[in-house]
Formats: structure tokens, sequence, C-alpha cells
């Protein structure tokens, strides 16, 4: 009886909150699932992010940004998707990146919701690949400081744990990077005190089907991820691009968060080029959810596909 008093009380007042049309609801739990050879790949959505592209772009006109998102019907700041991967293999639960967690406030943590409701608990992860360790990325480690995948071994590259797990190297970034040092050092520390954390230099195998690829530019160590399948490949860039509209376009547009803005160019111009010829699915973190899709050239530089809606993976 209860339950039918709270489902009527539901019912009641989303009829009236819809009536009233007082509002927009909130979406819900952000998984979208592909095949890619014989795994399952699930986007999840950690949250949305005001992006201020005007501002934060660098080595393009102001102008040409506005101009730019305007024709895709975008206006700075621009919601930036926080996207984390998850790959289901015959033998392992992988997941690519973290989201922001906590360190976004209410922006980000909603990749925990996501991840139930796509059919999996924090404790099936078994590994879990890093791209690069800013905020958004490692954020989503931790639950009240304390491990939320306990299972799992952290794969981080070593050039990246060299420099943002040692708080003397803070001199060396402008002021807008400082809160990436005790995000994370403080994402991290669980699982380096139980043992869960390991590093790897350079191109490497870092699991079976799981290929490193240096990508350094936003980070000294950034890191993309070949994901191979049968004859099928995911190319996880991390964050390679971070406003699709404008950096597809103009792939030299860096931003503030480069640690080298000219390094980060050529990773982006290599990525999307590769991606291009190669014809490789790509999991990006910042385009909009659920960052999976294709690069195309375009007649003036390259463009997004996005992947096609299918209700059945």
């Amino acid at each position: 009886m209860k339950r039918l008093w709270l489902l009527f009380a539901l019912v009641t007042s989303v009829g009236a909150w819809a009536a009233d049309g007082a509002g927009v609801g909130p979406q819900g739990p952000g998984f979208y699932r592909m095949r890619l050879g014989g795994d399952e790949v699930t986007a999840l959505l950690d949250g949305t992010h005001p992006f201020p592209a005007d501002e934060l772009l660098t080595h393009i006109d102001r102008a040409k940004v506005d101009g730019l998102l305007k024709a895709d019907f975008l206006a700075s700041p621009v919601q930036g998707s926080i996207n984390a991967f998850l790959i289901r293999t015959p033998d392992r639960l992988v997941l690519i990146d973290t989201g922001a967690g906590p360190l976004y406030a209410s922006d980000g943590g909603f990749l925990p919701t996501a991840l139930l409701a796509a059919g999996y608990r924090p404790e099936d992860v078994t590994d879990i690949l890093l791209t690069h360790l800013h905020r958004d990325h490692v954020g989503g480690l931790i639950r009240n400081g304390t491990m939320l995948f306990p299972n799992a071994t952290v794969h981080v590259n070593q050039d990246d744990a060299d420099f943002w797990l040692n708080p003397a190297n803070e001199g060396k970034v402008e002021k807008i990077l400082l809160p990436m040092f005790p995000g994370a050092m403080d994402s991290l520390a669980p699982y380096q005190k139980a043992g869960h954390m390991v590093t790897f230099r350079g191109e490497t195998d870092v699991l079976p089907g799981f290929h490193a690829i240096p990508a350094p530019g936003h980070t000294p160590g950034h890191t993309w991820y070949l994901v191979t399948s049968g004859q099928e490949h995911l190319l996880a860039w991390g964050d390679t691009v971070h406003v699709a509209t404008v950096q597809l376009a103009e792939p030299g547009a860096s931003i503030r968060y480069d640690y080298d803005q000219a390094a980060a160019a050529a990773s982006r111009k290599r990525a999307l080029e590769e991606a291009a010829s190669e014809g490789y699915w790509v999991a990006a973190a910042h385009v909009s959810f659920p960052g999976l899709g294709h690069v195309k050239r375009s007649a003036t530089g390259y463009q997004w596909v996005p992947a096609n809606y299918t209700r059945t993976p």
C-alpha cells in the first residue's frame, strides 16, 4: 500500500509540474552502449560543465571562436560533457578515465549512478586507464576519501605521475593549473597506499587489446589508448579536443589548460588525421555525450560524425 501511495504521489506531482510548465526536469542517468568487435563499450556521463570557450581558447581570434559556435547554434559558455568509457572484454572490465567526481561540485559526480544504471558496480571494474591526471579525469576515483573502485588497478603514465604528484612542480605551471596538483594527489593516494597504482612509460600494451600511445602537450604524460577488438579499433583520446566545433575546424587552436600549447596542437593534428585516415571509432572525453563517433576530413579541416543511435548494440 505504501508503494502504491508513493507511486500516486509521484505521478500526481509530475503531472502537476508538467501542467504548470514551470521548468524542465533533469536528464536520466547517462550511459550509451555500442559494440567494438567482440567487446562492449559503454559511454558514461559524469556531468556537464560550462566552458567559456571564447576566454580559454588560444591561438585563434575570439571573433572566429564566436562565429564557429554560432554556426553550430552554440554560444560561450558551452556546456562541455565529462565522459568516461567502460570496455567489457571477455575477462576484464576496463574504465578509461573516471570523471570529475566531487571536484567539480554539482557539475560532476554522476558516473557512479550511470554505471549502476548500465548494470555494473564499482567493484566490478578490474582496471582503470587514465589518459592524464587532471581533476576532471581522476576525481571520480574516490568517494569520501576512499577507493570507489576497490578491486581496480589504476594505470598511469609515469611522466604524468612524476609531474602532477610532485608539489615541487607547482611553480612550472600557470595559476589556472594549480588545482590539478591536489586533485591528482588526493584522488590517487588511496590506490597508491593499497598498492593498486602502476605506471608505464612510452608506447606500450598496457593490457591485452589496450595500446598506450604518448600524446604530450595537454599534460607531460597525456596518453591515448587504442582499443582493438577483432578488426575494429577505438581511439580514446582524452583531452585532445575540448570544443569540437572550434578545434576540428581549427586544429591549431589550443587551450589555456594545455601544459604545452604547441605540443598539444601537434598531438591534436596527429590524432585527427590518424582517426580520419584509419576510420577509427573515437571516444572523446569532452565531445557532447556520448562522445563516440568518427572524424572525417572537411574542405577546411575536420568534422565530427557522432555515433548513429541504436537502441540495441
